[in-house]
């Protein structure tokens, strides 16, 4: 045969080096690689830029010191930029509570589903009105606590009992119970 001559082979057929390793594999090989790369370094970015930055992740939890609170006080706090309501039942609003029949609430719970075992004195709840988000009064003793003793939305007249229980107006549900631990007998971690 001629120097120039084409040998006829099947186009299926495979080309193998003297290693063992076709040269279509390695290409194939190497194209995946580099694709992975390429969608490695598109994602961490993407995915690294949803992770809260330091000054959220310090808001993330708050601590509420308790030992300055009296019978019948609560305080205003903020946990992740919106106001706490932190306030020490008294033993006649703690009985006013339990004596309302859970059924008759429009979003019924009693004062130990939103207060910790042993601990029923301490109220804890977010301090925004459930109907358009206002902050209702009540936290000082003499603020408006409106008919039933708890708290008292002046936006639209959402009135809360010694629980934070809705009972009259327009908010279809109780002032919101947010996560919290006692750390101690007179410190808790909201969050």
């Amino acid at each position: 045969m001629a120097d120039d001559a084409v040998i006829d082979t099947p186009e299926h057929a495979p080309v193998v080096t003297d290693g063992g390793v076709r040269r279509r594999d390695f290409i194939n090989i190497a194209a995946v690689s580099a694709a992975g790369v390429g969608a490695v370094s598109v994602l961490l970015p993407l995915v690294s830029q949803m992770a809260p930055s330091a000054d959220v992740l310090a808001e993330s939890s708050t601590d509420v010191d308790l030992a300055s609170i009296q019978v019948g006080q609560g305080i205003k706090a903020v946990f992740r930029s919106q106001p706490l309501f932190v306030r020490r039942l008294t033993p006649k609003e703690i009985a006013a509570a339990d004596a309302v029949p859970v059924a008759s609430l429009r979003d019924p719970e009693t004062l130990a589903q939103r207060t910790k075992p042993g601990k029923t004195e301490w109220l804890i709840t977010m301090a925004v009105c459930t109907h358009l988000g206002c902050v209702p009064l009540g936290i000082v003793s003499t603020e408006n606590r409106g008919e039933f003793g708890g708290y008292f939305c002046p936006c639209h007249g959402s009135q809360y009992d010694t629980a934070a229980r809705i009972r009259k107006g327009p908010a279809p549900k109780n002032l919101e119970v947010p996560d919290y631990a006692f750390t101690t007998d007179t410190a808790i971690k909201v969050g």
